[in-house]
């Protein structure tokens, strides 16, 4: 049995119905259940549980013998943060997997540190380091920035900071075929696996590939860097972007890619195109 958590967004979704295809059994832990209403009949179980108590995920893990995690804290109800979710509960993860023996797949970001201005990229890195000390074989994944997730984000055209900083974006579908790797071949274990996109864009250059794709006219306006300075103190995603807007996240896809030659590295405008019709997202 293959356990997911984070199994109800976009990346996990996609690795179910995957993993499910290929004829594997798949359990999805979630705190919701509506949530996951979607993956009736293509997960074998959906079970109840949250990553930030580790006694509510104990029971998800009879008879399981391999855990991806694809958890994150950045958004989402609740009052999750990157400490909680990233960090201490990856940590419960592992722990919890140790003890029944099963492998660790882990989701984690390309640039993880433990000096990372921004606070998810921070929190990753801990989970890396926890989960490589553990007992557990393990596998960990590092993307860049998903494409669709700020498709979502930029539904209106609007651009955090001056938008001229390059950035990295990989196609979630792309991430997920690595992913579905690192869980079907045991020789990963061990390994740490990097995958990104084919084009380092800026905010700016997404907004107007955006705009083209959708249809729109309007003019795209920026949120001032003074204004994200004023609002950091108090919101995690306007520290984000700070950092976004400033720190190099350029990324070159080669390696991976080299190693990975039957996967799709998907372009931007083919993996924006598909966004279309989706509801939006807010930062």
């Amino acid at each position: 049995m293959i356990l997911v958590a984070g199994g109800t967004g976009r990346l996990g979704t996609l690795l179910v119905a995957r993993l499910a295809k290929r004829g594997l059994d798949v359990r999805v832990l979630t705190r919701d259940p509506a949530r996951a209403s979607h993956l009736d009949g293509v997960a074998n179980q959906i079970v109840v549980g949250d990553v930030r108590d580790r006694a509510s995920i104990e029971d998800a893990m009879r008879g399981v013998h391999l855990v991806v995690s694809a958890v994150q804290g950045f958004t989402g109800p609740g009052r999750v943060t990157p400490a909680t979710v990233d960090r201490d509960g990856n940590a419960n993860l592992v722990d919890a997997a140790a003890a029944v023996g099963a492998d660790v797949v882990l989701l984690s970001i390309v640039g993880a540190s433990t000096d990372s201005p921004m606070e998810l990229f921070r929190a990753k890195h801990a989970a890396e380091q926890h989960l490589r000390a553990s007992a557990t074989s393990w596998t960990i994944v590092r993307a860049t920035a998903f494409m669709e997730l700020w498709a979502q984000i930029m539904a209106k055209p609007i651009v955090f900071g001056r938008g001229d900083n390059p950035i990295n974006f990989v196609s979630v579908s792309d991430v997920v075929g690595v992913v579905e790797r690192a869980v079907t071949e045991p020789s990963l274990r061990g390994q740490v696996l990097e995958v990104g996109g084919p084009q380092n864009l800026t905010f700016n250059e997404l907004a107007t590939m955006l705009q083209d794709i959708r249809g729109g006219r309007g003019k795209v306006r920026h949120v001032p860097r003074w204004v994200l300075r004023t609002i950091a103190p108090f919101a995690l995603q306007a520290r984000a972007a700070l950092t976004m807007d400033t720190t190099d996240l350029t990324f070159d896809a080669a390696t991976t890619r080299a190693a990975f030659t039957d996967l799709p590295m998907t372009d931007a405008r083919t993996a924006l195109s598909g966004t279309q019709g989706e509801p939006q997202s807010h930062f």
